[in-house]
């Protein structure tokens, strides 16, 4: 039995999703071939560092990369702004996809294994890159995968809804990044200030994210202000490409320049690619969140603390689950109505917002005393016997 982790992105922020899992399943001696593959040396590096500096016994690594002259060329011409490698690799490297049983993934592009090339008896199983609440989470595609490993009720609930999975292809599991990715090491020691830290945390899909209408008025804001320090880190792909393009609706972006003077800002912390940026870092080290779509802000949530949000689109939220977690805080329109909207995020969390916050994680993560990548680990064991997984309980196989 070989069983696939594939690693395929620009950037390291979908891997502690699934590496967890990796490694409880090869720790748990179920004599099965556990690959991990990369398709680049940014990825294998992070990989090694998510396993602690070395290769566990029972882990195998592989690099896939582009074979072809043809790929090579489409990759070198359309690169700088799109994400070319990330769908050739496939096809470069079918004969490694087709030596699987199952291969776990964290995002749907992998679909193009079934779709394009034809790998039907190729068993997937999506394992995602975090548990937010925007609409391309919950696409039918998603119908297309073998199995899912949920985060919690949420997810099971809207792709059942929305995307038409069967349940009995749906295993609640918990959040395996919630095993590994701690983020105590990384506090932020702002120069000479005690004031309370803000994340502002914009998402980079241009149709959703605060960034290209309001972003650099947020950041002139805390450039003017006495009264909070700010952590800015986007998400990881922000800054990545001189464009940004997003495929659930095509929309393209410029995330631009920053200007000197916000680095040298003695209140303002600037991080476009480190790893704190996916290690919970600064989710946990700040005392509020202000941000828009990302998913990030149910990580957030674990400890609850004030929130607030820019809606820069003229969205109409009320009753839409893809902003649900806007229930969590105030929410404006305007850079300029930050002061007010930060205050009321504060002064109202106690009473209108932290029972809302816990409601809506423990709906987003089904959690328990079991680490969640022993429980996706399990499951994904009982998948390569072929037995059955029924919801929450899953009965067999892993040793605790």
């Amino acid at each position: 039995m070989r069983i696939g982790f594939l690693f395929n992105h620009d950037q390291i922020h979908q891997m502690a999703h699934s590496m967890p899992v990796a490694l409880a399943l090869a720790r748990a001696g179920t004599d099965a071939e556990i690959i991990v593959a990369t398709t680049n040396e940014l990825l294998e590096r992070e990989a090694v560092r998510l396993m602690g500096g070395a290769v566990p016994s029972g882990i195998q690594f592989v690099a896939l990369r582009l074979h072809s002259a043809a790929s090579r060329s489409v990759d070198a011409m359309f690169g700088p702004i799109l994400p070319a490698a990330k769908l050739l690799v496939y096809r470069d490297n079918l004969a490694f996809f087709r030596s699987l049983d199952l291969l776990v993934v964290t995002e749907r592009t992998s679909l193009i294994l079934k779709t394009r090339y034809g790998l039907s008896s190729l068993r997937m199983i999506l394992t995602d890159h975090g548990a937010g609440d925007r609409a391309i989470g919950f696409g039918k595609s998603a119908a297309l995968f073998d199995h899912i490993l949920a985060a919690g009720p949420k997810i099971c609930d809207r792709l059942t809804r929305e995307a038409g999975v069967c349940p009995d292809r749906l295993t609640m599991t918990g959040y395996p990044k919630f095993d590994i990715a701690t983020g105590e090491g990384r506090p932020i020691k702002f120069r000479g200030s005690n004031r309370p830290v803000v994340l502002y945390n914009p998402h980079v899909s241009p149709h959703l994210s605060s960034w290209y209408k309001q972003g650099r008025a947020v950041l002139d804001y805390f450039l003017a202000t006495d009264r909070y320090n700010l952590i800015f880190a986007p998400h990881i792909m922000m800054f990545e490409r001189r464009m940004a393009v997003t495929i659930d609706k095509l929309r393209f972006g410029l995330p631009g320049k920053l200007r000197t003077r916000y680095a040298a800002a003695p209140n303002i912390h600037i991080d476009l690619g480190s790893t704190a940026l996916t290690d919970m870092s600064y989710t946990n080290g700040a005392d509020i969140y202000l941000g828009d779509v990302s998913s990030q802000i149910y990580e957030f949530l674990r400890t609850p603390r004030p929130c607030l949000f820019l809606n820069c689109h003229g969205i109409d939220a009320d009753h839409d689950p893809n902003f649900a977690h806007w229930q969590s805080g105030p929410v404006i329109s305007d850079a300029r109505h930050l002061d007010r909207g930060l205050e009321e995020a504060v002064k109202d969390h106690p009473a209108r917002y932290m029972g809302v916050q816990r409601r809506l994680f423990d709906h987003t993560f089904d959690l328990t005393s079991e680490p969640s990548s022993v429980r996706a680990a399990r499951a994904i064991a009982s998948l390569a016997r072929g037995r059955e997984i029924e919801g929450r309980s899953i009965d067999a196989g892993l040793a605790h």
